[in-house]
């Protein structure tokens, strides 16, 4: 093995995503589908790892988009939290823990790293002039101004960073600067911070990064140098925020710890989650060992534009704490561009992953293939619905897919199915089979611990080009007329190669390699180290075709979606009124017998999207509701609402479950609910008039 052989445990991260909206495309392809990869690899090496992420839960970004949506910041994290976890477990990512930084721990955990600091006098305090929007009475997080960039004149700039080129910025180095709450300029007051001194640490940034130089992805550690030529400055490590850790010193009520300060500080309070639900030590994943061989080795998969952050503050940070291991590479990826397009969350073009797991089901493999072929692990890379299809078609279908499939029929066509031979040893008879499949094995593990994983992904799919070509040299299907020995041989020796096929797509494309070792009627956890052997009178399983073709309708439906959803982004967006219904009279409305309940159980109905089961105390009784609100609601969220219910609707069976009434909710023009709920505290069966 590489330069990862030196070490006995990995602790591999992945970027924690922001839980105020849900996950696309773009960020499977800078950082979890890599590093899942990476991570089951190891596994398969049976190396000692644990993959750790979690949703960021802090932060400006979660308090905007709570205004925006007229709610709490927990309903938001709440939200989106549950969708984004749910997201990650249908498509298959194999974290080992999906945290919070919401949680006791994590917010335990960050105070700590914090008084640490502070009590070895790490941080600067001063007071400095911060932008403050006088509309609202209150200072400017960092998201909360925008303005034009100074490096590249991109006129929407955030306060921390410019995400066009990437540049870490404070809110004053914004030309133009405008509140995204009032959308006037903001005006500077004076306001107390405690800053990390990164300029003190650059001495000490620059060495250790120099020592990176080779083994680092050319593109990071090029930020990082260009950033250290810059010249570091102190950083903020508290803002005047209302929602986040609080800062725990006395003089410090009412601010909390800059999200970029607590956000790294998750994988950590995440990995302590996971020993105690483990029985495990997260120290050994984390702090530096007196024997420096068993440290663990840190590897934070991110985006680019986090490259800044596991670069230069958190390793600062760690730094400057002294008790932790420092990360061995950081290999951020690029930015996946749309159908000749940036992905852009708030003109709605993106292919989301939560609404592509809805409309592919069980397609979370093509999906997976498609974006390891175009990952942009150097420079931008771009996705297009044509190239899915082709790559699907042409690739995965044609070659792959194929071969396992002509293969398996053949087999069962010729043998019924059974691995047999005359001497009783069933080998790979074929050297030169064997040596070019050992090729593939050393191009696949190279590419993998280089994070070259396109040039892993295609070593896989050389395999499967090995066989297909073999097999039309061989022609089994007609020696087997004249032959039949040869024909037999030339079939197990392709039997063989699908099984060198299923042990080096686990990485890559998980699931489509248990259903290989299935047919093959194999051990579907096969190890990197196991010998892959046919016992004589082995049985193989039936055919079953991997992958399907996509038709043109599909690629044009999908195309026509991003097409009817892009849209340009606007300051103030507009408000759509749904119009009013026909008038009714007095009596009918006074017919109807509205309360307030409260929602004490609430499940998901099987085998449908949008309905939930409710339990709710109307005050009169306990009944049951099936409501069509598990699109916007998860079943944890609501347990504990208030709501207002028509307790004398007729009952009817929706799903098989008797439904005693109706909740109301708000429903705007795009069809996004909302609980209609009493402003004071009522006690349940009021009446609502």
């Amino acid at each position: 093995m590489s330069q990862l052989n030196k070490y006995k445990r990995f602790t591999i991260t992945s970027a924690l995503p922001y839980a105020n909206g849900p996950l696309h495309i773009g960020h499977l392809a800078g950082a979890y589908l890599p590093a899942d990869i990476f991570v089951r690899y190891l596994r398969l090496k049976k190396r000692d790892v644990v993959y750790i992420c979690g949703s960021d839960e802090h932060g400006a970004a979660i308090t905007i988009k709570a205004k925006k949506e007229s709610t709490t910041p927990q309903a938001i994290i709440d939200k989106y939290h549950h969708q984004i976890k749910n997201s990650f477990e249908e498509f298959g990512i194999a974290f080992d823990i999906y945290h919070r930084t919401s949680s006791q721990i994590h917010h335990d955990l960050s105070q700590e790293f914090f008084l640490n600091l502070y009590e070895k006098d790490e941080f600067i305090e001063k007071f400095s002039e911060q932008y403050y929007d006088e509309d609202y009475n209150q200072f400017l997080a960092d998201r909360y101004i925008t303005g034009t960039c100074p490096n590249c004149h991109n006129e929407n700039a955030y306060g921390d960073q410019c995400e066009r080129c990437g540049t870490s910025l404070n809110p004053t180095d914004l030309i133009n600067p405008v509140s995204t709450l009032s959308g006037k300029t903001p005006v500077l007051k004076p306001t107390k911070h405690w800053f990390l001194p990164l300029d003190k640490y650059q001495p000490w940034l620059e060495q250790w990064i120099d020592q990176k130089e080779g083994s680092w992805k050319v593109n990071v550690f090029g930020q990082c140098k260009s950033w250290l030529k810059s010249g570091l400055q102190p950083r903020s490590m508290t803002r005047d925020l209302d929602w986040g850790i609080d800062v725990p010193l006395e003089e410090a009520k009412g601010k909390k710890l800059y999200v970029w300060m607590d956000a790294p500080i998750g994988y950590i309070s995440a990995t302590k989650q996971w020993a105690i639900d483990k029985g495990r030590d997260w120290k050994l994943y984390w702090k530096q060992q007196e024997d420096e061989a068993d440290n663990a080795c840190l590897i934070h998969f991110i985006g680019k534009d986090n490259i800044v952050f596991h670069c230069i503050i958190f390793p600062s940070i760690l730094h400057a704490h002294g008790e932790y291991i420092l990360p061995e590479n950081v290999p951020a990826n690029e930015f996946l561009n749309l159908e000749g397009d940036k992905l852009s969350t708030s003109r709605n073009h993106a292919v989301w992953l939560h609404e592509y797991l809805e409309e592919f089901p069980g397609k979370q493999d093509e999906l997976r293939y498609v974006l390891t072929s175009i990952l942009p692990e150097t420079s931008d890379s771009e996705f297009t619905w044509k190239d899915y299809q082709a790559r699907v078609n042409n690739e995965l279908v044609a070659i792959l897919g194929n071969f396992v499939n002509r293969v398996m029929i053949l087999m069962h066509k010729f043998f019924d199915g059974k691995v047999e031979s005359e001497t009783g040893k069933i080998t790979l008879t074929d050297g030169y089979l064997n040596d070019e499949i050992g090729i593939f094995y050393d191009a696949l593990e190279s590419g993998i611990e280089s994070y070259r994983f396109r040039q892993g992904l295609q070593s896989v799919m050389d395999i499967a080009r090995l066989g297909n070509k073999y097999l039309t040299e061989k022609e089994p299907w007609k020696t087997i007329k004249t032959d039949p020995a040869a024909a037999k041989d030339a079939l197990h020796n392709s039997l063989f190669i699908i099984g060198h096929l299923a042990t080096c797509l686990q990485p890559f494309l998980p699931a489509t390699a248990r259903k290989i070792f299935e047919m093959l009627n194999l051990p579907v956890e096969f190890t990197f180290d196991q010998e892959l052997t046919f016992a004589n009178g082995h049985q193989l399983n039936h055919a079953a075709l991997l992958f399907e073709k996509v038709e043109d309708e599909v690629i044009e439906r999908q195309i026509e979606k991003l097409h009817n959803k892009k849209q340009e982004p606007a300051l103030v967006e507009e408000v759509k009124i749904m119009p009013a219904k026909d008038n009714i009279n007095y009596e009918t409305f006074a017919a109807m017998d509205i309360r307030t309940g409260t929602i004490l159980t609430a499940e998901k109905v099987a085998k449908t999207k949008k309905l939930l089961k409710l339990t709710i105390d109307t005050g009169i009784d306990q009944r049951t509701v099936v409501s069509g609100i598990a699109e916007y609601y998860e079943p944890e969220a609501v347990i504990g609402k208030k709501v207002s219910i028509l307790v004398n609707l007729e009952p009817r069976e929706i799903k098989g479950i008797v439904s005693q009434g109706m909740i109301l909710m708000a429903e705007n023009a795009e069809g996004k609910l909302t609980f209609v709920t009493p402003v004071d505290e009522f006690h349940d069966g009021s009446v609502i008039r």
